[in-house]
């Protein structure tokens, strides 16, 4: 089971939190800390799998992350997940990202966080994975845009009527 999700940049500030278990909002700021001193240490050649940190479980838990760019994605997961799957899932994630956004960019995960989470929630939900067709997640998400989109035109249309 996925614990949580973490998107920071390479100094460490956080783009994008998605917790699974509850903490309180120290222990999250704490978790996002030391996950990332403990990612952010490691030489690109190195595997991609660590142990969690001792506040996110210790031995059972692990950190499976990608670095692409400017940003660490980071899943903290149990022992019942692959650390192959969830390199997969990072990569269909940051996809489905590229794809939403053209060519995404940490200012992507700052100004549209909305979406990054709708994306996120297609893919993952109570910390199970549900969907790792990319081409079924922008189909869902284009949806729901189309629905927003006609929500705010409706929304205007009884605005001006008045």
């Amino acid at each position: 089971m996925i614990k949580a999700i973490l998107i920071f940049n390479n100094h460490g500030k956080p783009r994008l939190s998605k917790f699974y278990e509850h903490y309180t909002e120290d222990t999250e700021q704490q978790i996002i800390r030391e996950t990332f001193h403990l990612v952010s240490k490691r030489d690109e050649n190195v595997c991609n799998f660590l142990e969690g940190g001792m506040l996110i479980g210790g031995s059972d838990y692990k950190l499976i992350y990608r670095h692409y760019a400017t940003l660490y994605f980071v899943f903290c997961v149990d022992s019942s997940e692959s650390e192959l799957g969830i390199l997969d899932l990072i990569q269909v994630f940051v996809e489905t990202l590229d794809k939403c956004f053209e060519n995404v960019c940490e200012l992507d995960l700052i100004f549209h966080v909305d979406k990054v989470h709708n994306i996120l929630a297609e893919m993952v939900m109570g910390g199970m994975v549900l969907e790792t067709n990319m081409n079924e997640i922008i189909t869902q998400v284009d949806a729901q845009n189309k629905m927003e989109k006609s929500e705010t035109f409706i929304f205007q249309s009884t605005r001006q009527d008045r």
